[in-house]
């Protein structure tokens, strides 16, 4: 398999006059193409710091991070920019969509901004929208629809501009429990099918049924890296 994510003993460091805070300490990991892995731990654990590094929203104090066979530290900002725009596909429990644009629209939008806006893409995001249940709802706000139909688009927003990464943070956490699981399904058969290297954040181990691995962390550190029917049996048992 080919690895699409690699970190070498990443760690982040908060300095305050008083304290020194080690966030994420000595990871490294690896995630392969076609690969979807949960990140779980309790908070302050360092998962959503950890998602910012390899999003490269957060630059780390140490050690080295590759996404796609690109450092990120040899990168300057504007490079940091363009490649999480045409690169990184981001699921976040809020959503973030843009409140004056329908749900087609939205998911448009990340095709005009990477310039491959025309009618065979246009027609790919409608196909990905109907896949995901939303050809009723095309035309609609985001106002408009529910937060289950929110999430689904975030996820269609995420994965059309063709992505090599894609970052979901909780993306179930407004979610009923039915609504979570279709959510999470969803994304992971999409993450499967697309070939894509594919990490959620969550604090529900219910959902790690749809992952292939699950990387636990504790105080910034990594405690263990099960597959999935190792999670279950040794996780969700425990919840």
């Amino acid at each position: 398999m080919t690895p699409v994510i690699e970190t070498h003993t990443v760690t982040k460091i908060y300095q305050t006059s008083h304290l020194t805070i080690k966030a994420v300490d000595q990871i490294s990991i690896t995630i392969n193409q076609g690969e979807f892995v949960a990140l779980v731990g309790p908070s302050g654990s360092g998962k959503t710091t950890m998602l910012a590094m390899l999003a490269a929203l957060l630059k780390p104090t140490e050690g080295t991070i590759i996404v796609d066979q690109h450092n990120l530290a040899e990168m300057n900002e504007a490079k940091q920019v363009e490649f999480r725009r045409k690169k990184i596909g981001f699921t976040f429990q809020t959503n973030n969509l843009l409140p004056y644009l329908t749900v087609r629209e939205n998911v448009e939008f990340m095709l005009r901004l990477n310039n491959l806006y025309n009618l065979e893409t246009r027609q790919k995001a409608l196909d990905l929208l109907i896949r995901l249940g939303l050809e009723d709802r095309l035309d609609n706000l985001p106002n408009q629809i529910s937060g289950g139909q929110r999430q689904r688009v975030s996820i269609a927003r995420s994965l059309i501009h063709d992505p090599a990464v894609v970052l979901a943070d909780e993306p179930t956490a407004n979610l009923d429990t039915e609504r979570a699981y279709q959510v999470t399904k969803l994304f992971a058969d999409l993450i499967h099918e697309q070939n894509k290297a594919g990490i959620m954040v969550t604090h529900d181990l219910r959902m790690c049924r749809y992952v292939d691995k699950i990387i636990q962390l504790e105080d910034g550190r990594i405690i263990s890296i099960l597959d999935t029917r190792q999670a279950i049996e040794e996780l969700v048992s425990c919840a």
